[in-house]
Formats: structure tokens, C-alpha cells, sequence
């Protein structure tokens, strides 16, 4: 790597700390593009509560157990988590610009999500029950709503990100980011319908983000990462890829 790069990627992973980053458009009310939770007693709402209460049982299986780890939605975790679809070993030290990218895109979506739930104020489906979760949860925290989801909303965006970067895997790639966003009801925090309007939200905060100033020379940086990590053969952990199919049924086998 020469001084230039060397310094190009110092000056690319910084501006990802500062605050604002890749926020070069106006802020607008992103709720007005999903349509509303299913109001109490509706259809939408009674199959909602069904798919909770059936999903309890999974307490104890491996699906449960991937929910848990799903939760963490670090970008040296998330990258973790997308290794078996990309077919490639993901970590923050081998690709530090496509973890940045993920960091920003994070951010991005954060304050988005929290103003859409302030908004809508949807109770989580644990309120009122002592029924089992996979996390943690404050059932008393004032800004503790639902819909829509935030995690889903980031697996969705970041696995828009990884198969824009690795489009021969982007089938698998968006089945992973779509069962990041079903762990969340698995774990019994979420509605199935909050998670359904985070893929939808998922969707329009990648478009805002690859589209905004600031992001390119860090998507330029990720691709060489990328291809210098399909050079390399690095594969994924094929025990953790036979686990995840084992647990979603999904044919995460990793490789090229």
C-alpha cells in the first residue's frame, strides 16, 4: 500500500467517526412510507399475536439461539453473520473500510427508526406478558416501541450493502439479511408486521445512503477488500455455516 492509500483509508475511516457522516441530504418524516401497524383486532394484528405465541416454542432450539446472537448488530458481528452467504471469512481486521461502510450506514439508519417509532408508539409484544425472549428487554422504557423494527431495518439495508459488493451471492445474501429481521420475532420482541415494514424501510435508507455524498471512496475501498479476500480463498467457518442451515433451513454452505 503505498503513503497515498495509506492515508486515503486513515482519512476514510475517521470520517466515519465524525458525526453526520454520509448525511448530506435534508431530513425529512421517513413514516409516511409505511403504512400503519395493524390497528388492534384487525386481521393483520390477530396474525400477528398468533405467529408471537407460536414462536415461544422456539425457546431452547437453535433457531432461538441464532435469534440471540443476530441481536448484536456491531459491524464486526454483522459482517460474522454475513460470512456463510457472502462465501467469504468477513472480520473488521480483514476489511476495515466494509465494516466502515456498515458503521455509517448504522448511523444512518438509527435516528430514522427512532423518529418512525416515536411516531407510531407501538407496543413490543412482551408488554403485559411474562412470556420467554432471547434478550434482555426494559419492559418500562418510555421509548421502547415496536414498530417499525430497527434491526430489521439494518440486517435488510446491510445486505442490500453486502450484494451490491457480492452480486454472484446476493440471493443467499438477502436470505440472510431477511432471517436477521425474523430473529427478532423468534426472540419475541418484535411483531411479525414491525419487521415487514423494517425490510421495507431497510430498503429505502440503502438507496439514501449508496446515493448521498460522501459514501463512494469507502465503497471503492470495500470492493479491493473484497477482492483481495475471494484472491486469498478466505472461506467461512463451514461449522458455523452448517449450524445456521441447520437452524433456518437455508443452504449456507459458504464457498464461491
Amino acid at each position: 500500500m503505498t503513503t497515498f492509500s495509506r492515508t486515503l483509508s486513515a482519512m476514510l475511516l475517521l470520517a466515519v467517526a465524525e458525526p453526520g457522516f454520509a448525511a448530506g441530504v435534508e431530513q425529512q418524516d421517513f413514516s409516511v412510507i409505511l403504512p400503519s401497524p395493524p390497528p388492534p383486532g384487525s386481521p393483520g394484528a390477530l396474525a400477528d399475536e398468533e405467529i408471537y405465541k407460536t414462536t415461544r416454542a422456539l425457546k431452547g432450539s437453535p433457531r432461538w439461539e441464532m435469534a440471540a446472537n443476530d441481536a448484536n448488530l456491531k459491524p464486526d458481528a454483522m459482517l460474522r453473520d454475513f460470512s456463510c452467504s457472502t462465501g467469504l471469512a468477513l472480520d473488521e481486521t480483514k476489511a476495515p473500510h466494509l465494516a466502515a461502510l456498515l458503521k455509517a450506514l448504522i448511523a444512518e439508519t438509527k435516528p430514522v427508526t427512532r423518529s418512525e417509532k416515536e411516531h407510531f408508539r407501538r407496543a413490543r409484544p412482551f408488554v403485559g406478558n411474562d412470556l420467554p425472549t432471547c434478550v434482555p428487554h426494559k419492559e418500562n422504557s418510555k421509548d421502547d416501541y415496536a414498530y417499525p423494527s430497527g434491526h430489521a431495518t439494518v440486517g435488510w439495508a446491510g445486505a442490500l450493502l453486502l450484494a451490491h459488493l457480492v452480486p454472484e451471492r446476493s440471493a443467499l445474501i438477502m436470505r440472510r439479511g431477511r432471517e436477521i429481521g425474523e430473529s427478532r420475532v423468534v426472540c419475541g420482541v418484535h411483531w411479525s408486521s414491525d419487521v415487514w415494514a423494517g425490510f421495507m424501510n431497510g430498503s429505502v435508507m440503502y438507496d439514501r445512503f449508496e446515493t448521498t455524498h460522501g459514501t463512494e471512496p469507502l465503497f471503492t475501498e470495500a470492493r479491493k477488500e473484497i477482492a483481495a479476500l475471494k484472491a486469498a480463498g478466505t472461506a467461512p467457518d463451514q461449522a458455523r455455516c452448517a449450524a445456521e442451515e441447520a437452524a433456518t433451513g437455508s443452504p449456507l454452505t459458504g464457498g464461491q
